[in-house]
């Protein structure tokens, strides 16, 4: 069976543009409807649908694609982890037209030093986000994020999620945000209850008094 490359992009927030990941990973070999993304979610987290296909997707003797080790994990646990994942299912790494080899002493002391330069770099931006926010606060500029979507188009989104009609990158591109945005708005969604099942109460009819 022929190898393939499967590609993977992220980007921290919303506003940002996959276009510079996805051009850097076509010119790589990887084929456009092969590339999995995830816009709007960190690094740290390692629960991200785009990076869940992505994995899913690779098979024995397939190339998982990446620009930069910062873009498949932001910690030197994570990016460990998915790398031996990797390596386990015999799936090669490749780090910006780099193939990572697990088996090389130098390969692994390069690849520990680029995550733990990604974990640190997170780092600095979670402290300099917090002392930004800090300030922000004290001259009382910060009000909060703003929602991508109403509480009624958010009611209406998981509606249309839970009845089958649109898949999540249909749902985005209808109301014109991103998949994490879409995702987030399903989790908060209420679930519907459940009508009694009046057969497993185990009450008796009632019967009209007779006078």
């Amino acid at each position: 069976m022929r190898s393939i490359k499967i590609g993977y992009a992220r980007v921290s927030t919303d506003e940002q543009d996959l276009t510079a990941q996805r051009n850097a990973l076509e010119a790589l070999g990887v084929k456009a409807e092969r590339i999995y993304v995830d816009q709007g979610l960190t690094g740290r987290n390692r629960e991200r649908p785009g990076l869940r296909e992505a994995l899913a997707a690779c098979r024995s003797g397939d190339t998982l694609v990446v620009t930069k080790l910062d873009r498949l994990a932001r910690s030197l646990p994570d990016a460990r982890d998915i790398a031996d994942e990797l390596a386990e299912r015999q799936v090669k790494l490749n780090l910006g037209g780099s193939v990572h080899d697990p088996t090389d002493p130098v390969g692994r002391l390069l690849f520990n030093m680029l995550a733990m330069i990604a974990e640190f770099e997170s780092d600095l931006i979670r402290t300099r986000t917090r002392e930004a926010m800090a300030v922000a606060r004290a001259n009382g500029k910060l009000r909060g994020r703003q929602p991508k979507l109403s509480l009624a188009q958010e009611t209406h989104l998981a509606a249309l999620h839970e009845a089958g009609e649109k898949t999540p990158g249909e749902l985005a591109e209808l109301f014109g945000v991103a998949r994490s945005t879409v995702y987030r708005a399903i989790e908060r969604a209420p679930q519907a209850p459940q009508p009694p099942d009046k057969r497993a109460s185990g009450a008796a009819p009632r019967r009209r008094a007779v006078h």
